[in-house]
Formats: C-alpha cells, structure tokens, sequence
C-alpha cells in the first residue's frame, strides 16, 4: 500500500490532547500505528522504501515518538502503563521492520546474483599474450651458447667516442668507413657507434689478460633500409686474449657455435678477407639453413651462407690498448644479430623484422 507522509507534529499532539484523558481511545491510536505499519511493510521492495517507513514512525518526528512525547499530559497514575504499552507496540514494529529488511536484502542479494551470474559452460576468452622479439630471442640463444663456453657478457656506450669506435680498432682517419656518409657524427670527436668494437677497445685498456668477452648491443649505419641492410640494427661481437691463442681456437669456437644456433648437420668454411682490426682475417660460411649446402635460391645455388667476419686480433691493436703483443694473442670475431635470426628462423628478409606485424610476430611465442 502507498507509504502515507507523517502527520504534522501539531495535529499529533491534538490528538493526544484529545485522547490524552482517554485511555481506551490512545490504545486504540496505538493499535492502529501498529496496523498501519505492519501492513505497510509487507508491501515494501527496496531497502529505501523501508527505511522511509521507520523514519515515519520510529524518526524523531514519527507518529510514535510524537504519541510518546504527549505522555506528559497523562497523569502519573497512567504514564507506566501507558509507556509500557507504546514500547511494546515499539518493539513490535521494530521486530517486523527488521525481518523485513532482511528479506529484501536476501532479495536484492539473490537479484545480483542472478544479474552476475557466469554460464561456465560458456568457452573461454583468449587472452592474449605478449613474447620477446625474434630479435631478442635470436642474441638470447647467442648469449646462452657463448656463455656456455665461458663468456662474459659486457655492454658499452652507444654514444661513443671516435678514439675508442675507430683508432683503437686501427682505423686511420683516412678510411673510408670514417666517411660522414657512412657514419653519423654528433660532433667532430663524438658519434653513433658504428659497431660494437668499441666495447672490446674499452675492456682492452682497462683490464689485463685473461679476457674472453660477448658485446651485444645497437649499432648506427648511415644506410639505407632494404632486404639486408637498415640505419639501425644489432651486432654480437666477441674477443679471446691470453697467451698462445691461435687460429685453430677460433675455428673451433665458431664452428661449435654454428652447431648450436643452426644444427649439428651445419658445417663451416673460411673464406680470406681483410679487416683493419684482424690479421689474418676471415669471412665464416655455413651450409645453406634452407637446401643444406645443395644450392637455392636462398644461397645463390653456393650452398653456403655467409654469417660473420673473424680473425686473429691485429697485434697493433693489442699494442694500442696496451696489451703486450709478443706475450698475448687473440681472436675476435663479429655478427649481425638480424642476419642469424633471419637464417636460424628462415625470415625473407631483415625488413619483417621490423614492420611489426602479428602475423609474423605471433608465430614466435
């Protein structure tokens, strides 16, 4: 039933005044609140239509606490019974508006709990995840083969300095890779980094032998992006010195290094070559990944792919980083990280490395 607003304050107490000598008919008053409210609160749905109708009886200006305040006007004679009547009448209220509260909070629980409800028979969400680059994965399987094999892993500036990019790698200052075209300069002394030998000049000068390295890292070419080359991309580099390394040792090493990126089937060749920092020098082969060595297109119908430069460390390069060449030899050698991805995981090129298509980029989780 409609919840009716509470009487104004001066009408109860008329009523009191009126009945306040009669005691049959305040009882009757009583019984009749308490009807009214106990029928009312059968009807209620929602906590605030409840809550509305304990503030019209039981509120500070309720028709039951008005009825209580008019009590003064009854003689003390009748007050006790009177006032135990209205607290019963009270507690029965109370008791009734409390039941019903909890009711509709069950109701209003239950009403939830069907609104929040998950069918479990329902297929799940896909979430998707996220995977490290093929760039990255490829130097991680570097680092973890090189490490293997007793390397440290050492990082470097990419903001370098020319000394430590081109002198201390025997680079005089007439060669043509100094050119500005192919190297960007941030000032006359200062640049890009164009390799990652730099890092080996680094721990040259400041360590003594023994010293067995891997310098990965972000290499600057001034060059144009294309199916194998890109002005930004990432280079491994590593460097063995101590006494009485020689050219079988970095045989050795590179090829059981090639076994463990591409398959114990790969093999490796040696091709001559020339690089200021190394003497003699060497371009590294292995069987082509895609025909094993039987002749593609991907080879060039060779059966080999080229996949690094090395040779053994140039001993002017040991004499200007202050290591004793008559006491010390060394090995280095170098790589582009893309170009080993490219093969190991058969790409078409260094270019979808870079795109960040899903379709590919899903394919390595």
């Amino acid at each position: 039933m409609p919840l009716k607003s509470p009487p104004a304050r001066g009408y109860i107490a008329k009523r009191l005044v009126i009945y306040g000598k009669d005691d049959r008919k305040v009882r009757e008053q009583l019984q009749k609140i308490l009807q009214e409210a106990l029928d009312a609160q059968k009807e209620l749905k929602s906590t605030q239509e409840l809550e509305s109708l304990r503030v019209r009886i039981l509120g500070k200006k309720g028709e039951l606490t008005g009825l209580l305040r008019g009590m003064g006007k009854l003689s003390p004679e009748e007050r006790p019974a009177m006032g135990q009547l209205v607290n019963s009448v009270r507690e029965k209220i109370e008791t009734a508006l409390d039941e019903q509260a909890a009711r509709i909070a069950d109701a209003e629980k239950q009403a939830r709990l069907k609104e929040e409800a998950i069918d479990v028979t329902l297929p799940g969400k896909t979430r998707q995840m996220g995977a490290l680059h093929p760039i990255s994965q490829a130097e991680n399987a570097l680092l973890d083969i090189f490490t293997g094999m007793g390397f440290e892993v050492v990082q470097g500036p990419e903001i370098e300095l020319d000394h430590y990019n081109f002198e201390l790698m025997n680079l005089p200052k007439n060669h043509p890779a100094r050119d500005a075209q192919d190297t960007f300069y941030i000032s006359d002394n200062v640049l890009l980094r164009t390799h990652t030998s730099p890092v080996q000049a680094r721990i040259m000068t400041t360590r003594k032998p023994p010293i067995r390295i891997v310098c990965p890292g972000r290499v600057y070419r001034a060059d144009e992006a294309d199916a194998s080359h890109s002005p930004v991309f990432h280079q491994m580099e590593g460097l063995v010195v101590d006494k009485g390394i020689r050219m079988s040792d970095l045989k050795g090493t590179l090829d059981a290094f090639a076994k463990s990126m591409f398959g114990e089937h790969v093999s490796t060749r040696f091709r001559p070559s020339f690089f200021p920092f190394t003497e003699p020098s060497a371009e590294v082969d292995v069987s082509c990944v895609n025909c094993g060595g039987k002749g593609c297109r991907i080879c060039k119908g060779t059966g080999w792919l080229e996949i690094l430069g090395a040779g053994m460390v140039n001993p002017k390069v040991l004499d200007m980083c202050g290591i004793d060449s008559n006491k010390y030899t060394g090995f280095a050698f170098g790589m582009g990280i893309e170009r080993i991805a490219i093969l190991k995981y058969k790409l078409p090129d260094m270019r979808c490395l870079y795109e960040n298509d899903l379709r590919l980029l899903s394919q390595f989780k």
